[in-house]
């Protein structure tokens, strides 16, 4: 009792008035600055799915060699009108009065002479049914205003019996940008309510859930003031989808942290009357697994680092912001607000000082199965199954694991189209669809070929001779009358123009440009094939060959972490297993709802990453929490009845932390972007498969298999617990059910 006493030092006043004091000044100017900018960060994101590509990629080089042609970053719009009859070639006419109109609108570019206008138009469809407009919209950071400009100034011209759209690459890329706009509200009052709601059930309590709400939303507020600023100063790329995640990791991790500590400040007020020894306690005890928990997902984060693709490499930093405040709010100000309130944070269930009726080790109160003393309901049950059967229960886990992994057979994470992004109705995947029906499909989006000026005229014939391209033409400026037919040519090069037969986002159109690619560097070796459908291309290629390079290097680095952590080789080993399976298992059932429920047209190629990454790190934070409570109480009672012990005392809380983290990420489906919806299924369904399979049956069943050979080649395996109690538990042998030297013994 001396030692216990000496451990609950108590802080002078003085330090008890003015910690908590600088710490919530700090907390609460952090979120008084960063609350306003969570709604500037759109100011600041980018949807342009070119400037994610690396500066390698032959549509980046493209891109930037357009750029010299054009001295114009436009993009374009395609006004599409579309009758029921013909439209006579007199009524062209005043369509050209729509033209200039559209050329007026705020954001799109302006015409030199000796054009009377920038917009190319109209164009008279073969069938005489439609007319298209090509809009050049040269303010990129509001598509989405002059998109809506545009829409409204056709809406007023046209009569009633013709249908407009407009579409195109600034269409779609307007319409991306309506579906990310609920990440600034909807969907943080999602995930916060669903949080709320399940801490409210799980706790009974009704202070508490708001203490661990404002712990992450103040530590979400303060990652986006650093966020805001590193994207403002240019030194990461922020996005639509990064912005949300970033907002679901803050929220998810904060929450789990806090959990453990809250589950350990409980468990310390039945011991300790004084709640300052009970935060301290409790402190101590969440410090390593909350640091260890943090450090690796953010590790892994970090390893996103390592990817070409700009959008999968602006996550590390950007998910290391938020991780390192959620482990910095749990640590700091979650202890403050919870010593404030004290046994009042739990109310009406308060819990109660009982030191000596606690302890049910200490007193010698009997039970059937050693470590599992004071542990009741389901937990006791669970610990009991894994004492009795412990291989059985690891084999079938295991083997409902795999039965969930053959799903990967069915997976299709090779891109979709743009077309298929957004998942709620939309006006320019409507148009894209309508144009394609009347011109060709390929004319507002065409590849674009960089060729040296002498080889210019084989690369041109070559390219008009390649299936799947309608036409092809030299760039000659604006190509309408009045501008010189000479085609434009910069330090000895040209572009060439080529339209294609088929929607530019489609694998067809895809399959042209590897044609391309193959073919014309026998005319030019020194040809660049980019544009829409290029861009795309790459990206998904890129992304794929992410997916190879990065999972290696996660699993490595976080597998070091544990062997630093848990002081061992076999028990790392096992835990990194586990996590992989379980994300196997993930991925494929994923993959079955996503072809046979849903009806998905495919996956984007970085959602098999983006699930990696979250579910090994955050699925190794629960066995983090679970292995270290297991180590600790393996130290006093041996390794058999400290994994029942373990198990016992993190159950509830880690099942608590997993369902809430499921929850957040399920938030994500709000956002209606088929990458969002796709990684919040995969996340939410991995995590409770990892909390109520992975977590509870097959590691505890495995460690206690094993018996005290997971620690090799620790001190704890060598030697075992240094209590007496543990003398029982000998783990030289393999554990069978009527195995009596290495069986718990009643105590």
């Amino acid at each position: 009792m001396n030692n216990r006493v000496r451990r609950d030092w108590a802080p002078p006043r003085w330090l008890r008035i003015l910690l908590p004091a600088v710490l919530l000044i700090v907390w609460l100017a952090a979120a008084s600055f960063g609350g306003p900018t969570f709604g500037k960060l759109s100011s600041v994101s980018s949807n342009d799915q070119a400037a994610f590509l690396p500066a390698s990629a032959e549509s980046t080089k493209v891109n930037t060699l357009q750029k010299q042609f054009t001295d114009s970053k436009a993009i374009p719009a395609i006004v599409v009108l579309v009758s029921e009859s013909r439209i006579p070639n007199s009524d062209l006419a005043s369509y050209a009065k729509l033209g200039a109109k559209l050329g007026d609108v705020d954001g799109v570019q302006k015409s030199q002479p000796p054009a009377r206008t920038s917009v190319a138009g109209p164009i008279l469809s073969k069938d005489g049914k439609a007319v298209e407009f090509i809009v050049p919209v040269t303010d990129t950071n509001n598509v989405k205003s002059v998109v809506a400009n545009l829409r409204t100034a056709v809406t007023d011209a046209i009569p009633a019996s013709i249908t407009a759209y407009v579409t195109g690459p600034a269409g779609l890329t307007a319409d991306l940008v309506n579906a990310f706009g609920g990440i600034d509200g909807i969907l943080l009052l999602v995930a916060a309510g669903a949080v709320f709601l399940i801490l409210l059930l799980v706790y009974r309590s009704v202070v508490l859930p708001f203490l661990v709400l404002f712990t992450s939303i103040f530590a979400l507020t303060a990652a986006i003031l650093l966020v805001y600023a590193f994207a403002s100063w240019g030194w990461i790329t922020l996005s639509g989808q990064s912005q949300g995640i970033l907002s679901i990791l803050v929220i998810g991790a904060a929450t789990d942290y806090s959990l453990l500590l809250v589950a350990r400040y409980r468990e310390s007020l039945r011991h300790v009357e004084s709640k300052w020894a009970a935060i301290g306690r409790a402190w101590r005890a969440a410090l390593e697994p909350i640091v260890a928990s943090g450090a690796t997902v953010i590790i892994a984060l970090l390893c996103l680092l390592f990817s070409d693709l700009n959008s999968n490499k602006s996550l590390g930093p950007i998910g290391t912001i938020g991780i390192a405040f959620a482990v910095l709010a749990a640590l700091s100000l979650l202890p403050v607000l919870l010593v404030l309130f004290g046994r009042a944070a739990f109310w009406p269930f308060r819990p109660k000082y009982a030191a000596e009726e606690s302890d049910d080790l200490e007193h010698g109160h009997v039970e059937a199965v050693r470590g599992l003393e004071g542990i009741h309901g389901l937990w006791r049950r669970v610990g009991g199954l894994i004492a009795r059967r412990p291989r059985v229960t690891w084999i079938v886990s295991l083997l409902v694991l795999g039965a969930c992994a053959l799903g990967l057979l069915q997976l299709q994470a090779n891109g979709v189209p743009q077309t298929d992004v957004v998942l709620t109705a939309s006006n320019a995947v409507d148009g894209q669809k309508v144009a394609a029906k009347h011109f060709p499909s390929g004319s507002g989006s065409p590849v674009v070929i960089v060729t040296d000026r002498s080889k210019a005229d084989a690369t041109l014939a070559a390219v008009k001779t390649t299936t799947g391209i309608s036409s092809a033409t030299f760039y000659t400026g604006n190509n309408r009358p009045g501008t010189t037919s000479e085609p434009v040519v910069k330090d000895g090069r040209v572009l060439i123009d080529g339209v294609l037969s088929t929607e530019p986002d489609s694998d067809a159109a895809e399959k042209v440009v590897r044609v391309l690619r193959a073919q014309l560097p026998k005319t030019d070796p020194g040809v660049l094939v980019g544009g829409v459908t290029a861009t795309a291309l790459d990206t998904n290629t890129t992304a794929q060959s992410d997916l190879v390079k990065i999972i290696p290097i996660v699993l490595l680095v976080i597998l070091l972490i544990l062997m630093l952590l848990l002081r061992s080789i076999l028990a790392p080993v096992l835990l990194i297993g586990s996590v992989a399976v379980s994300y196997a298992a993930s991925l494929g059932v994923s993959a079955v709802v996503f072809n046979h429920v849903f009806r998905f047209p495919g996956a984007d190629a970085a959602v098999p990453l983006f699930g990696f990454v979250f579910l090994v790190a955050l699925g190794v934070d629960y066995n983090i929490f679970l292995m270290t409570r297991v180590r600790e109480e393996s130290m006093k009672l041996g390794t058999r009845p400290g994994i029942l012990r373990g198990l016992g005392m993190t159950g509830s809380v880690i099942t608590s932390a997993g369902i809430v983290l499921a929850a957040t990420f399920a938030a994500l489906a709000v956002i209606p972007i088929l990458f969002l919806v796709q990684l919040a299924f995969i996340v939410a369904f991995g995590v409770l498969l990892d909390t109520v399979i992975v977590r509870s049956l097959l590691v505890p069943a495995v460690s206690y298999d094993i018996g005290r050979a997971i620690w090799w080649p620790s001190k704890l395996w060598k030697h075992g617990a240094p209590s007496p109690r543990a003398a029982t538990d000998n783990e030289h042998t393999r554990t069978g059910r009527h195995a009596k030297p290495d069986h718990p013994k009643p105590v």
